[in-house]
Parts: structure tokens; sequence; C-alpha cells
């Protein structure tokens, strides 16, 4: 379908961001001329001079965010339009030059004695930054000069050429053979991949994975050669910022108690005998002698049927998550009425979904919808972005307005899981049961059990460097296996293939990042089970953290929500409730 064919309602409207091209042009000549911050260097220790400063940066950042939102979702509606990507390229260019120009505040900030910051936290005029100040306290002894400060910012691009390298690698270079798919020739792809990896064909999977597998092992030295480069770069700026290691300095930009990760580690650990027999059950169903990787997302229910329009999907959506309340109801409808949400799958249209924003306008989904269970779920999970995102922007004051990655997928993961709750209790069809219990079981393998297995490995190899001992592939493969074997259990045949998996892993290059899924399903797990026992007073809660942006750490504002990681109980709720759910299945299965 071309973009012209798409009826209105189901394109999102984006010129509630900019009316045109000629106004996004007119706003960008005003943030450059925003750009004057050097005019506060040496003057941070006036507090008129340091409100006058954030209220500056607020003002920049808020027209900042519009400028790069009206680029970036235009360029995504349609990639064969070049004239959005060199508007989203100028905005890079801005943003580098501001980090630049900015690059004082660090250094001079925390320079401030303690009793100033103080002073500050507790004055009303800088409410909307007090928990800022109460992070540039603790990150005092961590501060660097000026001039070091200035060459970080310098290389900011440079850090990051690991990342675009493998992204270049991954989606350009990477040398994948055609393979016979639909009765005819094509040029094996991520997204085929996934399509046959899922499939009932076993034959097809075993040469799909193979041929995969093939060219990443074909790429394996330089890939190798990226990736320690991008471990030596957090080796590199975790000593320059005096952190004692780079899982450290990631929880403490983050605002995350060691014991958050140290938690999660142990009890999926302690708990992997059901993960264990969870994989002996697939290979039973499936009736193989052997089970091998790409056995791994094979289908166990087949048979239903769930097929609805896109309208019919959304009310379906908002009909399972009703036990949220009616103002969250009614805004989530209102995000279809109002078109903030980019439906149908078009020509040249980005594929995927997600969920992008711009204070003081509200969120934008896209979604490349087709009638399909999964796509079902992905209205929910991208809205409850979209949920996330408004109630915070609406309830916090810019500068507290963008909640941390760390919370960032409990939103979306409470309405997954409030929406399969409802569709198991209403069921009637004893297959469609099974399909979601195994469904349940899938999500919750792939988004904790496996995002913790690549969260040891990352530490574990990071640790290496740290030791000032060598990473090559042979022993980064050796660590992935071990590792591996320690999750799937004896029931899954390991093989070279599989060893290399971490070479294919792209969140591997923002380092640290893969636990939070882990915590972030954890967290909406225990979320969605005490709004479905408590109601209206667990909803309450719920609400005061999706309103609560970034104005304080974010285990602190999943306590509101009544999930406390500092504690083992919230994961050890979550394992339980895997658990559970295998017994069900099992049960239904004849097992």
């Amino acid at each position: 379908m071309k973009r012209e064919e798409v009826k209105t309602s189901y394109k999102w409207k984006l010129d509630d961001i900019y009316p045109d091209d000629k106004a996004w042009e007119e706003d960008f000549a005003l943030a450059q001329k925003q750009l004057c911050f050097t005019q506060y260097r040496g003057k941070l220790h006036d507090k008129v001079q340091l409100l006058s400063f954030h209220k500056a940066m607020d003002e920049f950042g808020k027209r900042l965010d519009k400028l790069a939102a009206y680029a970036h979702l235009h360029h995504d509606g349609d990639i064969n339009n070049n004239e959005y990507a060199v508007m989203y390229s100028k905005i890079h260019a801005l943003y580098s030059k501001y980090s630049t120009e900015v690059s004082f505040y660090e250094p001079e900030v925390s320079k401030l004695d303690d009793g100033f910051l103080d002073s500050l936290i507790s004055d009303p005029d800088f409410s909307d930054y007090d928990y800022h100040f109460k992070r540039v306290k603790a990150r005092k002894k961590h501060a660097v000069s000026e001039e070091e400060e200035k060459i970080i910012g310098l290389a900011y691009d440079v850090f990051g050429m690991f990342s675009d390298t493998f992204g270049v690698l991954d989606n350009l270079d990477l040398p994948l053979p055609e393979i016979e798919y639909g009765g005819e020739k094509t040029k094996l792809s991520h997204g085929l991949y996934g399509v046959i990896i899922h499939g009932d064909d076993r034959e097809k999977r075993r040469e799909a994975y193979e041929k995969y597998y093939a060219a990443y092992l074909g790429l394996i030295n330089t890939i190798t050669s990226t990736y320690v480069g991008n471990v030596k770069s957090d080796v590199l700026l975790s000593k320059v910022y005096k952190f004692s290691s780079c899982l450290d300095m990631a929880l403490f930009e983050e605002d995350v108690d060691r014991a958050v990760y140290d938690n999660l580690l142990k009890c999926v650990d302690k708990n992997l005998s059901s993960m264990h027999r969870y994989i002996a059950d697939r290979k039973k169903i499936l009736g193989y002698d052997k089970q091998y990787f790409y056995d791994i997302y094979a289908p166990l229910v087949s048979g239903v049927d769930f097929k609805l329009p896109y309208d019919e999907a959304f009310d379906f959506v908002v009909s399972g998550l009703s036990v949220l309340g009616e103002e969250y109801c009614r805004l989530f409808k209102k995000g279809r009425d109002e078109r903030w949400i980019d439906v149908e799958e078009t020509d040249g249209k980005r594929n995927g979904a997600y969920c992008a924003s711009c204070y003081g306008v509200h969120p934008y989904v896209l979604l490349n919808y087709h009638p399909s269970i999964s796509e079902v779920f992905t209205i929910a999970h991208e809205m409850g972005h979209a949920m996330h995102t408004y109630f915070s922007q609406n309830n916090q004051p810019y500068y507290k307005s963008q909640y941390k990655i760390f919370v960032g997928e409990v939103a979306s993961t409470v309405n997954e899981v409030l929406l399969l709750k409802y569709m198991l209790s209403t069921a009637t069809d004893i297959n469609l049961k099974k399909y979601l219990l195994n469904y349940y079981l899938d999500t919750i393998r792939v988004t904790l059990h496996r995002q913790t297995m690549f969260a040891e490995f990352e530490s574990e190899v990071h640790t290496v460097l740290e030791k000032e001992q060598p990473l090559t592939k042979e022993n980064m493969c050796a660590i992935y296996t071990e590792i591996s074997k320690k999750y799937y259990g004896e029931e899954i045949e390991h093989d070279d293939k599989i060893a290399c998996e971490w070479a294919r892993v792209p969140h591997f290059y923002s380092s640290f990042y893969v636990y939070k899924y882990a915590t972030g399903i954890i967290s909406a797990i225990n979320i969605a089970k005490r709004i479905l026992s408590e109601g209206g007073s667990a909803v309450k809660d719920y609400m005061k953290f999706l309103s609560g942006g970034a104005s304080t750490d974010p285990v602190s504002l999943l306590k509101l929500a009544g999930v406390d990681l500092s504690k083992s109980q919230p994961f050890e709720i979550a394992m339980r409730e895997f658990e559970e759910t295998l017994d069900e299945f099992e049960k239904l299965m004849g097992l």
C-alpha cells in the first residue's frame, strides 16, 4: 500500500508538532540562536545565574525534542523521502554542538560545596531540579576536569562508532545467502529468519539456522574486534570517571542499587529448574529424540485463529485493560481518536513498532498492523509506553518528565500481562488457552531468563578486560557456551553456532542494558498480580508510578506501585508465576 492510500484516521497527526516544514525551519533557526550557554561559564556558584542556566536549558531541550520528533517521525513514515533524513542529520549536528557548549557544566557544579547543593535541593525555586542536584552530590566523587569533560564530549561519536560499525555490518554487510521459501529463492534476512525459526517446518528451520549463523561465523573476527572495542571503551570511561567496574558505572548512571542486579542473577539462577523443565516439555511435545536451538521457537500449539481488524483489536485491548479504570481507558482511546497512532504497513515505512514523544505534545506510536494475536499484544505494549509518557509529561516539569530506561518497559509489559490474563479468563476454547499459556511462558523465558543470561555474559566479559586479561573470540564463545548450558539445561544440544550467539546481539553495544528487560517484566508481573487481587488501591498506586517521570530514582518509583526490587520477594514472585503457568500448561497438555 502507498502512504497516500491509507485513510487519514490511520495516520499520525504530525501537524500537532509543527503545522508544516516551514514552521520547523523557523524553530530550528531559533534553536541555533539559543546556543549561547557559554555565557554562564564561571557563574554557576550564583543561584540567580544557575537558575537562569537551567531554565534556558529547559527551553532549548523542549525545542530540540520537538524538532527531532517531527523530522524523525516524518522520516520513519517514508524513509524514501530524503528531505527528512537531512533534517534529522541537522538535529544530530545541533545536539553535538550543544553537548560541547555545555561541557563546562558538570565540572563546575561538581566543585560546588555540599552545603550550597543542599540549599538548592530545599529551595522552592529549584524544585524542578531537586533530584538532579541530589545526583550532582553523588557524582562529585566521579567528576573530572572541564578539559577532560570536553575531550569526552568531543569523543562522543568515537565511542559510538563500535555500535555504528556493528549496525552497518549487521544490516548491510552480513553475507546472508539465498534460501528457498514459499516456493521461490529469496535472500535470507533478519526478518525472514525470524519467520522461519518460528515456523512448523523443522528442516527449513535447520537450514535457516545453519545459514544464518554461518554468516556471523564468517565475520567472527571482525565482530570480535568491534565488540572488544566497545567493551574497552566502557573500561576506559569507568577508569576516567573513577568507578570500580563498568557495571557499577552503568548502575550509577541509572541510579539503581547494585542489590537489584545481584538479586536478579541470584534468583534466576536459583530457580532454573523450572526453565529446564519447560525446555524438556518442549522436546516431549514436539516428539524429538534430540532438540536443537533451531527448535526453541517452534510452535507448540497450532490451529489458533485470532485475527481481528485493527479497530476491533483496539477495542478488545481496551476491554482487557478495563481493570485499570475509566480515566486510563478514556486516555487510551484518545490516542486512537486524536491520531497518535500510525497503523498500516506502507511502502517505505519503517518496520516494527515503537513509541516516541516530545514534551508538550502527545506521544506517537508506530505500528505495522496485520491481523494476528501477536499484533493485538503489540497494540497493548506500545500504548503502554504512550500512557506512561502521557502521565509523566502531564504530571512532571520538563526536567523530570523523561523516565529512565530502567522502568521503560514496565508499563508496556503490565498492559501485556493484564491483557493475557483477561484473555485467559474469558477464553472458552481450550486450544486458545493452551496457546496463551505457551505464549506467556515464552514471553517470560525470552524476556526474563534469556535477558538475564545475556546480562551474566556481559558481566563476565567486562570482568575479563577489567582484570587486564585478553578478550578473544575463543574465550567469549567458551563463556557464552557455559552460561547457555546452565540456563537451558541438558534437554537441548549445544553446538558451535549457538556458542557465537553473542555476536548477533545488538543490545550488547548498549552495555548493561539487557538486564532491564528482565527487571521490567518482573516488575510488571508483580504490579499486574497486585492490580488483579487488590483492585482500586493498587491501580491508584500504579498511577503514582506512571506519573513519576524521573522525579526520583527508578527503584523508589517502583516502590510506589508496591514493587521493591532491593528485596528478593518480587523476583521470587515472578519465578513462581512462571512455574505456576508451567503447571497449568502441562495439565492442559496432558503431560
